[in-house]
C-alpha cells in the first residue's frame, strides 16, 4: 500500500477537490485500457480484485498500473492509443451491487463504462434490465452517481439510484444519477464538503481549461430504478443533468422515480438527443416536469419516447436559446401532482410533430407569450382526453401563474397589429370554416374556409364531444390557403355525423389554435 491513497469512510472526508487533477489529466494522451471490474467493493487497495473506483482512477491517470497487485493487473489489457478506454464488469453474480462510501472521482478522460458486459445481462429482453447497480452504501449520503467531465464518454447498462442530498435552507450543489458538466461550470463541484450537516463550497477561480464534454452517450441504463424494476426507498434527486455539455445522447433508458425531473439541462446542451426512453413517475417531490430543458439547447431532438405518469408537464422548455424538435413521442397521463400542459413551450422555431398527447389535466401544447414564442410548428399530432385546448397560444394579458402552467383558452379574433406582439406564435388566428355544417353530395364533401394567407391548413377528425374547439383527434388532410386566405378541399373519408376541426401553420408565425368545430351532414339531413 506504499504510495497509495485510500477512500476514507468518514463523511468529513468527502472532499471533491479535483479540478486541478482534471487540468493535469485531460490532454495528456496516456495509455488506454480495457479494465474488468471484478469486485463490488469501494476501496483503492492492492489486493486480489479490482473495484470501479480503481478502474476510474486508472483511466483518469491518477493510479499507476505499477501500483496494482499482480491479480489486479491481470484484469487490464492495454489498447491501441487510438481507442477509448473501456471499463467492463465481471462481478460475482451474487454481488453485483456497488455500494459507494464516498463520491466517485469524475470521469476525466474518454471512457466507455459498459454494464452490458456483466454476465446475466440479456440484450434480447424487451427492455433490457441492468444487472450492475451503483448506489450509496447504507447510511451514506452522496450527491452524484457519475460525473462526466470529458469528451467521448459512454455509460451503458447500469442501475443507478439513491443519489440526492438532505433538503436544507441553502440548496446543495446539483444532485443526479449522472451529471455532465465542464468549462466554467466545472467549479460547481470543486471543493464541496459536508461539514456539521451543512454542504459547504469553497469559491474558486473560474475553470477555463476544462473542456465542455462532447459526444457523451447515456444508454440502456435503469436510472432511479432497482434492477428488478421496483422503486427504491431512497430516491435520486434527478436522472440525467446536462449542466454543460454538447452532443449528448440519452437513449434506450428507463428513467423513473426521481424526486425531480428525469432529464434536465442548465447552461448548455446543444445537439442533445433524447430518444427511445421510458420516462415515468418523476417529479413528485421536486421539479415536477419529466423533461425540463433550458439554456442553450439548439438542435435538440426529443423523439420516440414514452413519457407518462409524471408529476407535471411531460416536456417543459423554459426560456431556452435555440430550437427543439419534439416528434413521435407518446406523452400521456402526466400532471399527476400539478395541473400542467402536456408540453409547454417558450422560445422560437420549435417543431412538434406526430406525437400522441393524451389524458392530461390541462391543454396539450401551450406556446408562451412572455417571453414571446413564435414560428413554432405543431402539426400531425393526435390529442385525446384533455382539460383544455389541443394547442393553446398564450397572451400577455393573461399573466397569472396558472396561465404560465396551463394556458389561457381560446383567443379572441385578432383586431390589431399589436396583437402580433402579445400572443404566442404572433397571434396567428385559428381557421374559420365557412359553415358550421357541411353536406355531402353523393360521396363528395367539400370543406372550405378562411385562414392565414400563405399558410397550410390541416383538417382533423374530432372523436370526442363536449368541446367547441377540438380536440384534434386524428389528422385527415392538408390544403394550402390562397393569397386571400381562402381554402377549399374535397374529402371522401368522412362519414355523416363526423365532427371536424382545423389548424393552420405559417412559416413566419407557426401554428394556430384549433378552429371552432363543424359537423359533416348527409344530404338527407337537409331534406
Amino acid at each position: 500500500m506504499m504510495g497509495r491513497w485510500r477512500v476514507g469512510l468518514a463523511v468529513s472526508m468527502l472532499s471533491l477537490s479535483f479540478v486541478g487533477s482534471v487540468r493535469a489529466t485531460l490532454g495528456e494522451g496516456g495509455p488506454t485500457w480495457t479494465i474488468a471490474v471484478n469486485s463490488n467493493g469501494d476501496e483503492v487497495r492492492a489486493d486480489e480484485a479490482l473495484t470501479l473506483r480503481e478502474a476510474i482512477a486508472i483511466v483518469n491517470g491518477n493510479l499507476r498500473v505499477e501500483e496494482l497487485s499482480p491479480a489486479e493487473r491481470s484484469q487490464l489489457r492495454q489498447l491501441p492509443e487510438i481507442e477509448v478506454s473501456r471499463i467492463e464488469f465481471a462481478l460475482d453474480p451474487q454481488a453485483t451491487t456497488i455500494g459507494l462510501t464516498a463520491s466517485l472521482p469524475p470521469l476525466q478522460a474518454p471512457v466507455a463504462i459498459d454494464g452490458t458486459t456483466q454476465p446475466g445481462f440479456d440484450p434480447e429482453e424487451g427492455t433490457p434490465r441492468a444487472v450492475v447497480t451503483l448506489t450509496p452504501a447504507p447510511e451514506t449520503e452522496i450527491l452524484r452517481g457519475l460525473v462526466v467531465m470529458a469528451p467521448d464518454v459512454s455509460i451503458r447498462g447500469l442501475s443507478v439510484y439513491g443519489f440526492t442530498s438532505t433538503h436544507q435552507r441553502t440548496a446543495s450543489p446539483p444532485a443526479a444519477d449522472i451529471l455532465i458538466l465542464g468549462g466554467e461550470s466545472a467549479a460547481i463541484v470543486d471543493r464541496v464538503t459536508l461539514e456539521e450537516g451543512q454542504w459547504r463550497r469553497e469559491v474558486t477561480d473560474a475553470v477555463e481549461d476544462v473542456p465542455i464534454p462532447n459526444n457523451v452517450t447515456i444508454a440502456e441504463n435503469w436510472l432511479g430504478l432497482l434492477p428488478d424494476g421496483t422503486f427504491p426507498e431512497r430516491r435520486s434527486a434527478f436522472g440525467v443533468w446536462v449542466f454543460e455539455g454538447t452532443n449528448v445522447t440519452v437513449e434506450d433508458n428507463a428513467i423513473a422515480a426521481h424526486d425531480g425531473s428525469a432529464v434536465i439541462t442548465s447552461v448548455r446542451a446543444d445537439n442533445l438527443q433524447v430518444n427511445n426512453n421510458q420516462i415515468f413517475e418523476n417529479g413528485f417531490r421536486g421539479m415536477p416536469d419529466a423533461l425540463r430543458l433550458e439554456g442553450y439547447i439548439d438542435n435538440t431532438a426529443v423523439f420516440d419516447n414514452e413519457i407518462y405518469n409524471n408529476a407535471g408537464a411531460g416536456i417543459f422548455l423554459f426560456n431556452p436559446s435555440g430550437a427543439v424538435a419534439i416528434a413521435d413521442n407518446i406523452v400521456r397521463s402526466n400532471g399527476r401532482r400539478l395541473q400542467r400542459a402536456a408540453i409547454y413551450l417558450m422560445g422560437s422555431g420549435h417543431q412538434v410533430r406526430n406525437n400522441e398527447i393524451t389524458d392530461q389535466p390541462g391543454p396539450g401544447v401551450v406556446v408562451a407569450a412572455d417571453p414571446p414564442g413564435d414560428r413554432i410548428a405543431i402539426e400531425d399530432n393526435r390529442f385525446a382526453n384533455l382539460a383544455g385546448l389541443s394547442i393553446d397560444l398564450n397572451t400577455t394579458s393573461n399573466d397569472r401563474v396558472k396561465h404560465f402552467q396551463i394556458g389561457d383558452g381560446p383567443n379572441p379574433p385578432r383586431n390589431s397589429g399589436n396583437r402580433r406582439k402579445d400572443t404566442g406564435n404572433r397571434a396567428i388566428e385559428a381557421p374559420q370554416f365557412l359553415a358550421r355544417e357541411f353536406y355531402q353530395l353523393g360521396d363528395a364533401l367539400t370543406v372550405d374556409g378562411l385562414a392565414e394567407p400563405g399558410g397550410t391548413v390541416e383538417i382533423y377528425r374530432v372523436n370526442e364531444s363536449g368541446m367547441a374547439h377540438g380536440p384534434l383527434s386524428e389528422p385527415v388532410a392538408t390544403v394550402a390557403t390562397d393569397g386571400s386566405g381562402r381554402f377549399s378541399i374535397e374529402l371522401d373519408s368522412l362519414e355523416p355525423g363526423t365532427t371536424i376541426s382545423a389548424i393552420v401553420t405559417h412559416p413566419d408565425y407557426g401554428t394556430s389554435e384549433p378552429a371552432r368545430n363543424a359537423t359533416v351532414r348527409s344530404r338527407s339531413d337537409a331534406e
